[in-house]
């Protein structure tokens, strides 16, 4: 990793939470240490802990970070004739950004660890951001939005599970219809 020259704290914040985003998607919350995240901001532990006080607020950071990039990505989309083409369209973008498993990992990581009040908060605020914002874009029904979302955590465990690799009927039923980064060659 290249060190980054910023001279604030305020320049430094951003650098650490995309570091962190990083480094916890790959390791995830028990599996990654401030140094891991350092390193990867080239900075020092010391400065990550002095500016984020721990691991936890990192990793609230970092699924933050993460749900502002979905919603930016899903806001890109614009509206289209239908609610359901709207979804359908926000569903293509959703797909293609997870092709990066960055965002998708941060995720399946924070499900793991909800248990963690700060993380759990973190993760229900942005899991309603989202709802509210495909909910708002759309103009969709209740149960169209709630299929959207089920549909993008049934994307996240084909994906995690290589479920695409699995030639049994079972897993065809899964995978029916998903656009989805492909788990082996993370294409859709």
């Amino acid at each position: 990793m290249t060190p980054r020259s910023l001279s604030t704290a305020a320049g430094r914040r951003p650098v650490i939470v995309d570091a962190a985003l990083t480094a916890l998607s790959r390791g995830g919350y028990a599996g990654t240490t401030i140094s891991d995240i350092a390193r990867e901001a080239g900075i020092s532990s010391a400065y990550v802990l002095k500016l984020f006080g721990g691991k936890e607020a990192l990793f609230v950071a970092a699924l933050n970070q993460c749900f502002e990039r979905i919603e930016h990505t899903l806001a890109a989309v614009g509206t289209r004739e239908t609610p359901a083409e709207t979804l359908h369209a926000m569903g293509g973008a959703y797909a293609d950004l997870i092709a990066d498993r960055t965002l998708l990992q941060i995720q399946v990581h924070a499900q793991s660890v909800a248990s963690i009040p700060a993380i759990g908060d973190a993760l229900r605020d942005g899991l309603a951001r989202i709802t509210h914002f495909v909910k708002e874009r759309s103009g969709a029904e209740d149960g169209d939005v709630q299929r959207f979302i089920a549909y993008g955590q049934l994307c996240h465990l084909v994906v995690t599970s290589a479920i695409t690799d699995i030639d049994d009927e079972w897993a065809r039923i899964l995978t029916d219809g998903l656009r989805h980064p492909d788990a082996a060659k993370g294409k859709k």
